[in-house]
């Protein structure tokens, strides 16, 4: 199968990814992990990667689809993405209360996006999530990468509570790809999932490098889930190579495998991150699960569009 190539049209490559998800037999995808900002903090971020800065890794990071707000809103659309989230992350302190008051009003305002929110081990963390789980939050971004914090911080521990109470799962960069932090790798997510078990927790990029134990926690915790991320795509596999003895634990880990791109902040074309999970050879109904099923099953079809 043809990967779409930079030159490609929009309305190709849309009509090959809407192709993938036709012949799976599903309404569309549910992509978990795609970013929407304050436009002047995503060009900032775009600015770092045109920058090689450190956190990723010094590699040549071309952002395929740097666009204005509304027209990767349509893209997404035209691919077919039922439900889609705008994961955000404050690098500094006081810096999350802010961007969930901006993410509050993307989610009003694009109503297929599952309302995000994001955190920080502020002195007032345990308050601001309250906020928005009453202000309706689907779902929590936490980057322990950029915001170079421990995610076993006491400061955290309510506001981690409060979430696996509420149910509300949470995406987190804990793996030390593309280059490693102070707090990343499995430990620190171990810890803070032996105090709050029920925490729904999506681990961002499948781990990245650190597959196998972060699989070792979704075997030792049903309620943690892996992303796709970026993973098992040639830029991904060049780096860091998924190992291929660890195929068989993530097919019997179909139910809690969930479709993420990092749309728009990819190097290559949307559509070879399905084609890139489709090669693993796993079958249509596990890609039916990871590019659908799982995420419409977590998040319901109040999220976004994801009811058929």
């Amino acid at each position: 199968m043809a990967e779409a190539q930079g030159g490609s049209t929009d309305s190709e490559e849309a009509r090959q990814v809407r192709a993938f998800w036709q012949r799976l037999g599903v309404p569309g995808l549910v992509d978990v992990h795609t970013h929407f900002m304050p436009e002047r903090v995503l060009r900032k971020v775009w600015d770092y990667f045109a920058a090689n800065g450190p956190l990723v890794g010094g590699l040549e990071w071309p952002i395929t689809y740097r666009r204005e707000e509304a027209e990767r809103t349509a893209l997404l659309r035209e691919f077919g993405v039922r439900a889609f989230t705008a994961m955000l992350y404050p690098h500094k302190p006081g810096m999350a209360r802010w961007l969930n008051g901006w993410a509050a009003d993307f989610a009003r305002r694009t109503p297929d996006c599952l309302h995000t929110a994001t955190l920080y081990p502020d002195p007032d963390v345990e308050a601001y999530v309250g906020e928005a789980v009453a202000a309706g939050a689907r779902v929590f971004k936490a980057h322990v990468q950029v915001g170079a914090y421990d995610p076993a911080d006491e400061r955290l521990q309510r506001a981690w509570g409060l979430l696996a109470e509420a149910r509300i799962p949470v995406v987190m960069h804990c793996g030390s790809g593309p280059a490693p932090g102070k707090h990343t790798g499995p430990e620190p997510v171990a810890r803070v999932l032996a105090r709050h078990p029920r925490l729904r927790l999506i681990v961002a990029h499948m781990g990245t490098p650190e597959y196998e134990d972060f699989l070792d926690l979704a075997e030792r915790h049903d309620e943690v889930r892996l992303d796709t991320t970026m993973s098992f795509t040639d830029f991904t596999e060049r780096l860091a190579p998924f190992p291929r003895r660890a195929l068989p634990r993530l097919a019997a880990l179909g139910d809690r495998i969930l479709l993420g791109s990092d749309f728009p902040n990819i190097p290559y074309p949307y559509l070879h991150q399905l084609h890139a999970l489709e090669r693993l050879g796993l079958g249509t109904p596990w890609l039916r699960a990871v590019c659908h099923d799982n995420a419409a099953r977590l998040f319901g079809p109040a999220g976004g569009r994801t009811g058929a």
